[in-house]
């Protein structure tokens, strides 16, 4: 980050606090690679912190040091465990032996100055966030850590910069533990240009290339799909380029509350993480709130760690005020998911601060929790005392580690202080990754495509999908290939030609409703063809997480429709490139077949406009194709694109319009195709209308003509191939053409329509060129029924657009 260029890293802080300790090192995290069992160990066994007659599970005693709880309405006391316990349970249901869990026995001085130095500083980063929050830098929401700083120790002793780290809207630590400086991570809550994402995410979206820090995510759990497809991405490299990805033992983690857990994407992302052994790892931050709100008054079971028993995901239960057990555990389960795949690490802590510095927290306990837990289950204050009653350090060394974290605290301030706000521009900038006259015809193809092609697909299966791709192509060359078939040519097109390209939809294997995704999994393999689960949400956010990491997913949609499951990570994913301040690409493409067409018979949950839903998602690209030709060129250059698109297909016209395709050649995502010019003398008569539509409304337009025509009068019909960005140059020719008369053939609602936004567009840019009122066709407000004696009054067709074709030709509005 050049702006941080001037700012110490992280370890070189650390190291300050070398005076009085026995090596810099003892301050910074572990380095990658560096063996742990080549330093000296101390024992790490805290007979008081550590009760050897309670067990770890469903059933283990919860006890207090404080005479508080049997006179108090404390309702969660802490959870006291042993290693012996957890050792037990890491035999019984991680099939660890004896010798493997005896590795993690001990820890030496240096690991353990470390992770003290790391809670100090996670503890006063939040206290100094707390502070510039209260005089006014930071605004918005923001969320504090204290309390829970052996989660972010065990992090910065366990996991590599390799990693990818996935978190929620409370990430501050977690992204300090993963190595970003804390410079930029305050000059982003400053919302500066020296910020991780250049001011533009703020206290929620802290996000790090060199580390692999993802997120900074703000809806509850949607991370937890996110960070399925980053350990997918992991198994993508290695299936891809097992040469140069030999020894590779890359995991992804992801932090989820166990209150957030009770959410179903913990559900779906353990059955993924299952099904494909993905390297990932759930740690639960057990604080015992969900929001504010006692978890149990809302949660039947708090034991996120036995979630995983239904799917073979084994799952451990441990005290998160204990450092040492905290990171014994998190050693010996990473370690773990790093060789035999998915885990659960259940951090049992307590959370000092409320949700958020403007929350009241008037629920049920909170208040008295939060006193009891400041003066009996801090775990700074009960390491210190660890440390003492151990003799592993001084109270100087202790002092020195403090110190050290205040300054560097002090000095992230002032780096953000000295930071300049980023230009306002910068934020249209963001909107797209690349810009909407992109022409992906330049863009060539994959270097490692004919070697990636040659390893991962064998001759036998490269020769059916090269028969069908001919069979296809002979299809187009005689005018006979459908919307379906010509999406399925472009889609296995662009996998051979990329190889990192994925395929995610349901049915896959079956070629879902119009062989959409036919042959990718036969082609290549179940990793990038993966036939998914009966959510759209969850394999979205799968595909959101192999974006983030370097891949181009490709999402069918059996339904258009069914992309409501999927909302939060479509918006999410139309955010990310803006969010990250520009450091990840989103390249995503959604494909659905939709719409509602006229005698559709389909009843209102499958004629919902879900075009209309998504357009005023930041970031997002939408197209429409009513024709082969069109499905084939948009397809192609979506999945070339850098950012997040989908493309809408008219339903009811799949398997029945047929026609040709330019094979090979990109189709801009910006730009609205005319279809149909009005003679030259309609023009000249004014008997001419510009007529805008999409999907099916092109085929009834085109069906309307003759009957136009045959009433002497003509259209300019305008196919919206784009509806955003929409292309209002070619609307502007048309309508100094048509003297200012334009009607909208609209497959979405009265209300908040595709169509309004159209309208709306227009009026404001072209008012002095109108002529009359734009002439909007769109379905009526109520839902669409499957009677089509009632569905006519809701949806509009031909014989409609002829009689406002006519109004606006004779002044009728």
């Amino acid at each position: 980050h050049d702006l941080a260029k001037g700012m110490p890293r992280l370890s070189v802080y650390l190291a300050a606090a070398a005076a009085g300790v026995a090596s810099a090192s003892a301050f910074a995290p572990s380095p990658v690679g560096l063996s742990r069992s080549a330093r000296a160990p101390i024992a790490a066994s805290h007979p008081a912190l550590r009760p050897g007659r309670i067990a770890n599970g469903v059933g283990a005693a919860r006890m207090s040091t404080s005479e508080m709880i049997e006179n108090s309405e404390l309702m969660r006391e802490r959870w006291f465990t042993s290693w012996d316990a957890t050792k037990s349970a890491l035999k019984t249901r991680f099939g660890l032996s004896d010798a493997e869990v005896a590795k993690y026995d001990n820890i030496n001085k240096e690991d353990l100055m470390a992770s003290y130095a790391m809670m100090q500083l996670c503890r006063q980063f939040e206290n100094t966030c707390n502070q510039q929050y209260m005089q006014g830098n930071i605004r918005g929401f923001m969320h504090l850590d204290n309390g829970q700083e052996t989660i972010p120790a065990m992090v910065a002793d366990s996991i590599k910069q390799g990693d990818t780290k996935y978190s929620y809207y409370r990430e501050h630590t977690h992204a300090l533990a993963s190595g970003v400086q804390p410079g930029p991570i305050m000059a982003e809550l400053f919302g500066k240009m020296g910020g991780t994402c250049s001011g533009a995410g703020g206290s929620m979206h802290i996000f790090d290339q060199e580390t692999n820090f993802q997120g900074g995510w703000a809806l509850v759990s949607e991370q937890l799909p996110y960070a399925a497809g980053a350990a997918r991405s992991i198994l993508l490299d290695r299936e891809r380029d097992p040469e140069k990805f030999k020894g590779d033992d890359r995991i992804s983690i992801v932090f989820i509350g166990e209150g957030g857990a009770q959410n179903g994407r913990m559900a779906e992302t353990l059955n993924a993480a299952a099904k494909e052994k993905l390297p990932i790892l759930f740690v639960v931050i057990d604080n015992g709130r969900a929001i504010n709100t006692f978890t149990g008054d809302v949660a039947k079971n708090q034991d996120v760690f036995l979630q995983g028993q239904h799917y073979g995901v084994p799952g451990v239960k441990i005290d998160g005020q204990d450092l040492v057990g905290t990171l014994q555990a998190g050693r010996a389960v990473t370690d773990y998911v790093r060789t035999n795949g998915p885990a659960i690490l259940q951090v049992h802590t307590f959370r000092f601060n409320g949700h958020s510095p403007a929350d009241p927290e008037h629920e049920r306990g909170r208040k008295f929790e939060k006193k009891w837990a400041r003066a009996e289950a801090d775990p700074i204050v009960i390491f210190e005392k660890y440390l003492a009653d151990n003799n592993i350090a001084t109270q100087d060394e202790i002092d020195a580690v403090k110190k050290t974290a205040t300054g560097m605290c002090k000095d992230a301030v002032q780096f953000a202080t000295d930071s300049p706000p980023p230009h306002a521009t910068l934020a249209k900038e963001l909107e797209f990754p690349d810009v909407p006259n992109t022409d992906y015809n330049l863009r060539g193809v994959h270097p490692e495509a004919e070697a990636v092609n040659a390893r991962t697909i064998s001759p036998e299966k490269m020769a059916t999908v090269e028969a069908h791709i001919a069979g296809l192509r002979g299809k187009s060359n005689d005018g006979l290939i459908t919307i379906g078939d010509a999406v399925n040519l472009a889609i296995l097109e662009e996998m051979l030609r990329d190889p990192m390209t994925t395929c995610h939809a349901e049915d896959l294997q079956a070629g879902s409703s119009y062989d959409i995704p036919k042959l990718t999994q036969q082609t290549f393999g179940k990793l990038r063809g993966a036939d998914e689960i009966i959510d759209e949400g969850h394999f979205i956010g799968k595909a959101l997480g192999e974006g983030m990491n370097g891949y181009r997913p490709i999402i069918e949609l059996m339904n258009a429709n069914f992309g409501i499951y999927g909302i939060a990570e479509i918006s999410s994913a139309g955010n990310t490139y803006a969010t990250t301040g520009g450091k990840f690409n989103m390249p995503m493409t959604i494909i659905g077949a939709g719409g509602t067409a006229p005698a559709q018979s389909l009843g209102a949950e499958h004629s919902q406009p879900f075009h209309a839903y998504i357009m005023g998602i930041p970031g997002l690209k939408v197209c429409t194709a009513a024709s082969p030709a069109a499905a084939y060129g948009l397809t192609k250059s979506m999945i070339r694109d850098n950012g997040p698109g989908i493309l809408f297909l008219p339903v009811k016209m799949m398997k029945d319009v047929k026609g040709s395709v330019n094979l090979g050649h990109c189709d801009p995502l910006n730009k609205a195709v005319v279809l149909h010019e009005a003679s030259a003398e309609a023009v000249k008569e004014g008997s001419a209308v510009t007529v805008l539509t999409y999907l099916h409304g092109v085929k009834e337009s085109q069906n309307a003509i003759a009957e136009i025509q045959a009433e002497g009068m003509d259209i300019d019909l305008i196919e919206l191939r784009s509806l955003k960005p929409l292309d209002m140059e070619t609307i502007k020719k048309s309508l100094l053409r048509s003297r200012g008369k334009i009607a909208i053939l609209d497959e979405s609602t009265y209300s908040g329509g595709v169509g309004a936004t159209i309208s709306a567009a227009i009026s404001e840019s072209f008012f002095d060129l109108l002529d009359a009122p734009v002439k909007r066709l769109c379905m009526d407000d109520a839902p669409v029924p499957y009677s089509l004696a009632m569905e006519k009054a809701v949806v509009k067709r031909a014989e409609d657009l002829v009689i406002a074709v006519n109004d606006l030709v004779n002044g009728k509005y």
